[in-house]
């Protein structure tokens, strides 16, 4: 596995697994729009925050974190369906847990709600702090 930086080339292809990876979730609330899912995506892309997970020379996820002066922002983490849970997930918030811890900040982060995601990021010392009508939040604290 290796993670890359995106550049704007790589806005579409990201887009489209995106669309994949939250089809399943968006589906179980009746609010799956795979064109507003690509353009939500498209509206606010920022290659330099957003890294590319590939595994042999196929991009299979990725993530974009916003490092904020005292927090930092997981704002996507997105693996392929075909991908899901061969923990690469894990080894990805892991790294990111890792950086949270060297600079001392908390990680915010949204999940939508009845999504499998929710459990995978409170597995991972994740606590919700409150919801709004589609997602909830959570914050994870760094380790002293």
């Amino acid at each position: 596995m290796r993670i890359e930086i995106a550049t704007a080339l790589d806005a579409l292809a990201l887009a489209q697994l995106r669309v994949e990876a939250m089809q399943e979730g968006l589906e179980a609330l009746g609010l799956f729009d795979p064109v507003q899912v690509r353009d939500k995506l498209l509206a606010n892309f920022t290659p330099t925050a957003t890294r590319k997970i590939i595994i042999n020379d196929e991009l299979v996820g990725f993530y974009v974190l916003k490092e904020e002066p005292t927090w930092l922002y997981l704002n996507h983490l997105y693996i392929h369906p075909k991908y899901q849970r061969e923990k690469i997930g894990s080894k990805i918030l892991a790294d990111i847990i890792g950086q949270s811890n060297d600079a001392r900040k908390e990680i915010r982060l949204r999940a939508l709600k009845g999504s499998r995601s929710n459990q995978f990021y409170m597995s991972h010392g994740f606590v919700k702090t409150h919801e709004k009508e589609f997602d909830n939040y959570y914050v994870r604290l760094p380790n002293p």
